[in-house]
């Protein structure tokens, strides 16, 4: 009789991990399907702010552009010489003021892409069904030993 209590307990906690296992694997694959869902989104909002970005990009440099055409017109109408001396400083520093603009931007987009990825650390169930079947295999043995 003690026997069969004793393979009884053996094949019922076995039983329980397995139960344990085959629930790990089914939240392991939650989790991946969870994970994959998340990855497509980032990239999505990746794209938008990229998409963004370059078009910001673009009518400031069109902006930039048609400023310093403007401002070489009119220097050359007044008679000055657009490419030397102070006008050239003016439409030199209109184009710092862009590129300052700009790198201002990429930093922000920079910072906006690195929000919101998901860290390395997140939890994906697979060490806790672990730890759960090493515990029922303790308490396996704790018995067996009894």
């Amino acid at each position: 009789m003690g026997a069969l209590s004793s393979i009884a307990t053996v094949l019922g906690a076995g039983a329980t991990i397995y139960g344990q296992v085959r629930q790990a694997g089914a939240q392991n694959a939650a989790s991946k399907a969870q994970a994959e869902i998340n990855a497509g989104q980032q990239l999505a909002r990746q794209q938008v702010l990229l998409a963004q970005q370059r078009e910001a990009a673009l009518q400031r440099q069109t902006v930039l552009s048609r400023t310093v055409a403007s401002a070489r017109a009119r220097l050359a109408a007044a008679g000055v010489s657009p490419d030397t001396g102070s006008a050239a400083a003016v439409t030199g520093g209109m184009a710092g003021e862009a590129a300052a603009a700009q790198g201002a931007d990429d930093a922000t987009l920079r910072a906006r892409l690195a929000d919101g990825r998901s860290s390395l650390l997140n939890p994906d169930g697979t060490v806790t069904a672990l730890l759960r079947s090493g515990r029922s295999f303790g308490t396996i043995a704790r018995t067996l030993l009894d």
